[in-house]
This record gives structure tokens, sequence and C-alpha cells, in this order.
């Protein structure tokens, strides 16, 4: 068996646009992938677009070779970024053709299932409204309503607008900025009650009094966790952080941290209670799992990002089936129509009292519909704003 061809596609997302590929062989059998990452999403098409050629010609079945092949061809440019993201979404496709040649789930490949119903907590859930409590908590209740029992949110991302300031503010915040992000997630906690998980977002937009000094506030809530205080660039910053943080917040990184080798120096330094590799960004579904053993040898728990399309969703959790150090699973709550009409199977359908059940169908689970894809170009010029 010899791949013949590797398709890709930009495709518009509720949040940003979604890389979607799709491998061909000589023998008919297919498997679906994606790398999404934004912004940049074009650069991240034309990534997997040329990575996408250089597979030509290999046999797909021997997925771990392919996987070192590109890693190590590709280093010359830099081991990270929009290569990563190309080969995250190879990567995925073949995994899913090779559950297919087998007639195997994805999760059989990667060891077997610990469970197929996998917990999940909603982001993408507070669009309806504006950035205040009262607007807040009523959409809260709803994600409640829906059978979810974990959101996350990032408090502190719009309040800039609020003052007509510019993003850059958000790395100082007044204190009338403070007060209303503190105000927004106690009025989420109210609203969800005690015994709901919240997870607070900061996406490294907070300069470091101010991110120590939040979390500090923050702790009175019992938050489940507090995400990306500091970038990715330094460990001991992460580290000086953590000595500063109250001890009953866990701090959760990992969406920017790409491959075994970016999470070595978090793991090393005891940073972090639970990680968040992106499928898309960090290795794809052969990676995510081997960062998820060296994750279980420090007993921090894996707990994916994922704000991407449904490929990813399904990826990550045929991963989260396969380890013992599963935490939850992101999932956008409010998303585009056609999340569901691009593929063979809705996701709407796997969604049950917040967790996604998982099928014993071959690979994903689903194959790609490309006629509806085309029906959704993604947006290729950049959207105005910071979207969280």
């Amino acid at each position: 068996m010899k791949i013949t061809d590797v398709k890709v596609w930009l495709v518009e997302g509720v949040k940003y646009n979604w890389t979607l590929l799709k491998i061909y062989t000589d023998t008919g059998h297919t498997g679906v992938g994606e790398a999404t990452n934004w912004p940049g999403s074009p650069i991240v098409y034309n990534a997997a677009k040329h990575v996408g050629e250089r597979i030509i010609g290999l046999d797909p079945m021997k997925t771990d070779f392919i996987w070192t092949k590109l890693y190590r061809d590709l280093n010359w440019i830099g081991p990270y970024g929009a290569s990563m993201c190309a080969i995250s979404g190879i990567d995925m496709a073949l995994l899913d053709l090779k559950g297919k040649v087998l007639n195997t789930p994805c999760y059989e490949l990667l060891g077997g299932a610990f469970r197929k119903e996998i917990l999940l907590y909603a982001n993408y859930w507070f669009t309806g409204g504006g950035h205040n409590a009262d607007d807040y908590a009523t959409q809260a209740k709803k994600v409640k309503e829906a059978g979810f029992t974990g959101l996350k949110f990032d408090p502190f991302a719009h309040t800039n607008y609020l003052y007509g300031e510019d993003l850059s503010s958000n790395l100082t915040l007044t204190s009338a900025q403070q007060d209303l992000a503190f105000n927004v997630s106690k009025a989420v906690r109210d609203a969800v009650g005690p015994d709901f998980d919240i997870m607070i977002e900061t996406h490294a937009m907070l300069n470091y009094r101010v991110a120590v000094k939040m979390a500090q506030r923050l702790s009175e809530l019992d938050i489940t966790w507090y995400e990306e205080p500091a970038g990715p660039e330094s460990a001991d910053t992460l580290r000086a952080m953590r000595e500063r943080i109250p001890s009953n917040v866990s701090i959760c990184v990992g969406e920017r941290h790409y491959t075994r080798y970016g999470i070595r120096p978090v793991l090393e330094k005891n940073i972090c209670d639970i990680m968040m590799p992106d499928i898309t960004r960090c290795g794809g579904p052969s990676e995510m799992k081997r960062m998820a053993t060296m994750m279980e040898t420090y007993n921090v728990l894996l707990a994916p990002h994922n704000p991407n399309g449904p490929l990813s969703t399904l990826a990550s959790a045929h991963v989260c089936a396969s380890v013992p150090n599963f935490f939850r699973q992101e999932f956008m709550f409010n998303d585009v129509a056609w999340r569901d009409t691009v593929i063979t199977h809705p996701i709407k359908d796997m969604i049950r009292n917040g967790h996604l059940h998982l099928s014993d169908r071959p690979g994903l689970g689903v194959d790609l519909i490309e006629e509806e894809m085309e029906k959704h170009p993604g947006v290729t010029v950049p959207r105005p704003g910071f979207y969280v």
C-alpha cells in the first residue's frame, strides 16, 4: 500500500479556520486529519499541503516512521509552529487510515480503552451576551442545564474593550478591570454552585504581578485550574509563579507546548498539576499519547486543549480513552452548524450528559464530506479583535 495523494481544505469555524486533510492510497483506503491552528491559518494550510507532498509514495501503515521522518526532515525550519501542525494533521489521518484498514477504532491502536465515555468541559458558552456578571451567570446556568459539570472562560480578555483601551492594556489591568474580572467569575461560581468545575483562562496576557494577584483573589472561588499564567517561553518564570500562587490553585499549561521535548522542562520543574496539549499542534494523537505517558510519570493529568474542528474533538477523545491519567477534554459549547455536516456522523449525536460517547467504528469513526467543506471556505483575511 502506498500514499498517492493528500488533499487539504481550509474551512471556516466559529472562532477561526479549521485545516482539514485527507490521505488517499493506491488500495482505495483513506484517512482524515486536522491541523488547525491560529492565527495564520493560511500558513498552516500551505504547510499541510507541502508536508502532504513529502509523504507521497510512503507506506501509510508505518505511522511512527513517517512521524519521525517528518520531524527530523522539518526540524531545520524549526521543530514547532506550522510544520508541527502539519505533522499533527498527517499523523491523525494516518492513524485513522490504519484503523480503517484494520477495522478497529483508533483507541485500540493507542493501547485500548480505559473508558469510552469522555468527560468534557464547555468553552465558548459565553457568546450570547456582554462581558458582565449577569450575562455570564445566565449563560453558565445553560451549560449546567445541558448536563455539563465543568466550564472554562477568560474573565480578563474583554475588560479592555469596555474601557476603550488597546489589547495591550490586558498586561496591566486597572483596579476596575481586575474587579470586573473577579465579579464575573464570582457570578459564574454562584450560578453553577459549588460542585462544578470552573477553569480560569488567562491566555498569558497578564503581567507577572497581576497574574499572581488575580490567582490569589480567585482562589476563594475554588477554581479547578488557573490556565497559562505565563507563556511557554520560560519554565523558570512559571516555576516562580507557582511558588507565589496559592497552593489550592492548580496550574494548567500546555496548549502552546509542542511534543514530548517541549513539555520536559515543565514536568521536571514540577510546575503544573494538569497539562493541556492540543492534538492539532503538539504532534498528533501518536505524540499526545507519548506526552501523556511522560506526564503520568510526574503524576500530571491530561486535559486536551480543543477549540478546534470536529476531527480534533474525536482524535483527542480517542487519546483520552487510552490513558490512565485523563481528567477532562475541552468542548466548544457553541459552534457553527456545519461542524456536524462536514463529517459523516454528527458530533452532537455523540454528546450526552456532558460526555462524548465514542463508537466502535474503525479509525476516528467518521469521514469528511468534501462538498460540504467546500461550501464553507476559510476566512483568509484576518478578523479584528481577540478571540477567546
